[in-house]
């Protein structure tokens, strides 16, 4: 019996080949370890090790802020050793830090190991993004769409095993997720260590001996492209959306609305759902620069949609106020996947093939800076009152429309992107 016409293999489907798949599976594993962690970190600090919530909210701030540094460290690395090494590197180090939070009470102590902790796992989002985009080449956008739908079904599951374990809330549960995720860490470790280099164009050229072809001279620094440094800065601005739907929509329906508290975790539950749907099929309207700038118009488009019912919602009765929270969930949930299929594409269209690493180490920046100042700016918005939402709408469609004009003069033509190169499986 034949294949049925057109329909496409696993490998079409899923770019990158043997390889690509295994990186899929460590981006699964590592997000289910993360989820079996995230919500039980602040319980175990606080139930387990005495600390105040206070203390657990300066160690979250400080590591947070000392984990800043790992993006671009991470991709300075790639540039110069095998991007899979890092990562491997990366993942046994988180991996040693977590387990390090067992072996102490001390307050001082834990603040240091989960510093140490936050570095490496910054860096990992950064390596696993370089990791793409080597490998996948042009089709680095819809690799980079599955990656983030496999995220969020890790996450969604890591998610359900510690709501079951944290039902026992005791001490035994809390270091069982714990050690649950060092596991999880360890075990893609493992597994990277099977995937295959993919080439780097900065160790391609600096070991050939062909000539290079004349291209427009770019800088190699990052931290001296003035462009790429105002495009990281609105990406920064842009993943606002994550500070929005995890902190600021519960804190806004609690305090601001008539809308049941229980719709809270429901909202968030719909935004994992929408973007295992969606995030792939919305993938292939960003496969080019060009395409994924155009994206930035519907954009802010979202943005203000979901700004403008979050202020509604303020404005009225119980089901009024849960039809303007769910629609603002759903906009902002479409602002988060079109924003992930443009940013994605645009950051390594807009790095130099001499420099990649670096460049796309110092976009991580933009995460990892709104990780500890988007929800200071949210809550913020949030003791404003209603009309701090429409605001906030018009500074993410500036925001969006001082992207697209931004980066319009540095898009390569044709697209910069990594050639497709047949990766060997051997050493």
């Amino acid at each position: 019996m034949t294949r049925t016409k057109d329909r496409p293999t696993l490998a079409e489907r899923i770019p990158g080949g043997r390889d690509g798949r295994r990186m899929l599976l460590v981006s699964l594993i590592d997000k289910i370890g993360t989820g079996l962690w995230a919500t039980a970190l602040p319980l175990y600090f606080t139930q387990v090790t005495a600390m105040t919530v206070a203390h657990v909210g300066l160690l979250v701030g400080v590591s947070g802020g000392i984990g800043i540094a790992g993006a671009p460290l991470a991709g300075r690395l790639a540039d110069r050793f095998p991007v899979t090494r890092v990562l491997i590197s990366a993942q046994l180090l988180r991996a040693a830090a977590l387990l390090a939070l067992l072996t102490t009470h001390d307050h001082a102590l834990l603040l240091a190991y989960s510093a140490i902790g936050a570095l490496p796992d910054r860096a990992s989002g950064v390596l696993t993004k370089l990791y793409a985009a080597r490998l996948a080449g042009p089709r680095r956008a819809r690799y980079q769409a599955v990656n983030r739908t496999v995220a969020n079904i890790g996450w969604a599951i890591g998610g359900l095993g510690a709501a079951a374990a944290l039902a026992v809330a005791t001490t035994t549960a809390y270091q069982t997720l714990l050690i649950g995720n060092a596991l999880s860490y360890v075990v893609a470790a493992a597994l990277t260590l099977r995937c295959a280099e993919p080439p780097s164009p900065a160790r391609i050229a600096a070991t050939s001996t062909t000539p290079a072809p004349t291209v427009p001279a770019k800088p190699s620094n990052p931290w001296r492209d003035r462009t790429f440094l105002l495009y990281t800065a609105t990406e920064a601005a842009l993943f606002l959306d994550d500070a929005i739907l995890q902190v600021g929509m519960p804190l806004w329906i609690v305090h601001a609305t008539e809308a049941p508290v229980g719709l809270a975790p429901l909202l968030l539950v719909l935004n994992s759902v929408l973007v295992v749907l969606f995030q792939v099929p919305l993938a292939r309207f960003g496969t080019t620069p060009a395409a994924a700038r155009t994206l930035l118009t519907p954009l802010a488009c979202l943005f203000t949609t979901g700004c403008l019912a979050l202020a509604a919602s303020a404005a009225g009765d119980r089901w009024t106020a849960v039809a303007a929270l769910t629609t603002a969930a759903v906009a902002l949930t479409f602002a988060e996947t079109i924003h992930a299929t443009a940013s994605w594409e645009l950051s390594v269209a807009l790095a130099p093939a001499d420099a990649q690493g670096a460049y796309l180490g110092v976009h991580g920046l933009a995460a990892s800076a709104q990780r500890s100042a988007g929800p200071l700016l949210v809550t913020a918005a949030i003791t404003a009152g209603p009309l701090a939402w429409p605001v906030l709408g018009a500074a993410f469609t500036l925001t969006c429309l001082a992207q697209h004009r931004l980066v319009r003069r540095r898009l390569p033509d044709p697209p910069l992107s990594v050639p497709p190169i047949t990766v060997s499986e051997h050493r």
